[in-house]
């Protein structure tokens, strides 16, 4: 998912299709079966396309798995955010908004069934993490963009990484946290995605 909006070809959407085709195909595949439980050519077959086209995206059927979480409809929403947010914000705040308006129910989900694949099949946890590296990356080019490069070239990086090393947790079950449109009836005790990122804010801003 990439945050800044850059001229597309018609080219550029139907490659971006094809790819986001195969790694809903994968993803679909290792939830069915597990990882083990299908090949490559069972994905090109899903999703209708040839061995060759996959090679042209993906190493193997893990990167394509993982892939999914890449192929996530509110891009739109968070080009909007970045187009919108007050120029003078300070780095926390414009992180703080931007996790909110990037972390969909949806992308929550895929990634904690992500996670979950990967405690059962190991291979998958260097695909997360260049994943997860992925959005933390994103999320500092942002904050450098919006900030006008006013802060020391570490800041960033620094607090991008406090804030998605705190967001490990909500994925691997190490904390029970509600997503937005769960019902707090599933989990009485659980605190809601929300109270989290303001807790986690709380602490960046305050001093743990």
């Amino acid at each position: 998912m990439e945050f800044y909006c850059k001229g597309t070809s018609l080219r550029d959407i139907k490659k971006e299709k094809t790819k986001n085709n195969l790694a809903e195909a994968a993803f679909e595949l290792a939830l069915e079966r597990g990882l083990d439980g299908f090949v490559v050519d069972d994905i090109v077959q899903q999703a209708g396309y040839s061995r060759r086209t996959f090679a042209n995206y993906f190493s193997c059927k893990e990167e394509a798995v993982v892939t999914v979480a890449l192929n996530q409809k509110g891009a739109s929403k968070v080009a909007k955010f970045i187009l919108e947010i007050d120029e003078n914000a300070l780095p926390i705040d414009i992180l703080y908004h931007l996790m909110k308006t990037q972390f969909t129910t949806n992308l929550l989900k895929k990634l904690r069934q992500l996670v979950s694949l990967s405690q059962r099949y190991p291979t998958l946890e260097p695909y997360i993490l260049s994943v997860l590296q992925h959005f933390q990356g994103e999320a500092v080019k942002v904050v450098k963009h919006l900030s006008h490069e006013r802060y020391p070239t570490e800041y960033p990086y620094q607090l991008a990484g406090s804030v998605y090393g705190a967001f490990l947790p909500l994925l691997d079950g190490g904390l029970d946290i509600l997503f937005p449109d769960q019902n707090v009836d599933e989990s009485p005790n659980a605190m809601t995605f929300e109270q989290y990122l303001d807790i986690t804010f709380s602490y960046l801003r305050n001093g743990f």
